[in-house]
């Protein structure tokens, strides 16, 4: 049983990045799988509506019931309702990308987000996608709320990843990234210049319940126009959208609505 979901979810991530389908032949060959194995499997994810078939003998396609089940479960924490007008007024203020993420578990995900002057939070294809840690001003702002021992060994977990991937100023090392909290933890917020990517900078603070940080909005944008002085302006703003979510999301908990997220 173990080994037959460890293969079916292994058939789900290599369809994820597919949009046009994918052959019987060319999965069991990508994932080693014997070709009556993967049919059966397809044929399951079939039967729970996880997967259609293009046509008769056709590729093999995701269904939308996956991104379905993860905006229902977005939409059941709350998370629009409570952050929609907040993340809308940051970006409004800032004209710049505002996004937010929640803690689930040892990852941080992004969510929500509002762009600019333009009105509107919306679900994106980029949203989902989990923060790298190391390098992300909403990975060092989750980061800063914890021990030294607790951020490394999450950054540890997740690695630092491929310099070439990201910009010039990415830390590599464990006394690079802890420089880099520790100006956070002063500061009460994240700031990157050219970490995460070339000419990007970046902006974000902690949301936090109680004891425990459950999301981080952060703020981003080209550098030659989101520069550290901006940033620093709009510091206090976003301080304070932070600090209006964190009791808004022990409110809605005790509404019965479950909370933004979990440490």
């Amino acid at each position: 049983m173990t080994l037959a979901l460890d293969r079916g979810l292994s058939l789900l991530e290599q369809l994820c990045g597919q949009p046009e389908g994918m052959s019987l032949t060319a999965l069991a060959d990508e994932l080693d799988l014997p070709h009556s194995a993967c049919h059966r499997l397809l044929t399951a994810l079939i039967r729970r509506g996880f997967v259609r078939q293009a046509r008769s003998q056709g590729n093999y396609l995701l269904t939308v019931k996956i991104a379905s089940m993860g905006l229902e479960l977005l939409s059941s924490k709350g998370i629009v309702d409570i952050a929609e007008p907040i993340l809308e007024r940051l970006a409004k203020e800032s004209g710049e990308l505002v996004r937010l993420s929640i803690v689930d578990g040892d990852r941080l995900v992004w969510v929500a987000k509002s762009q600019g002057t333009r009105l509107g939070l919306r679900y994106d294809p980029d949203m989902g996608m989990e923060a790298r840690l190391s390098c992300t001003a909403s990975g060092h702002a989750w980061l800063l709320t914890l021990s030294d021992e607790r951020a490394l060994a999450l950054v540890s977990q997740q690695g630092f990843g491929q310099p070439k991937d990201y910009g010039p100023k990415a830390p590599t090392t464990v006394q690079g990234l802890l420089g880099m909290l520790e100006a956070a933890r002063t500061r009460g917020y994240a700031v990157i210049d050219e970490v995460f990517a070339p000419g990007m900078s970046a902006l974000a603070a902690p949301v936090v319940r109680g004891q425990d940080t459950v999301g981080v909005v952060s703020i981003a944008g080209p550098r030659q126009r989101w520069t550290l002085a901006a940033m620093e302006r709009l510091a206090p703003a976003l301080l304070a959208a932070t600090a209006e979510l964190g009791p808004l999301s022990r409110v809605s908990t005790l509404s019965g609505k479950p909370q933004l997220g979990r440490s």
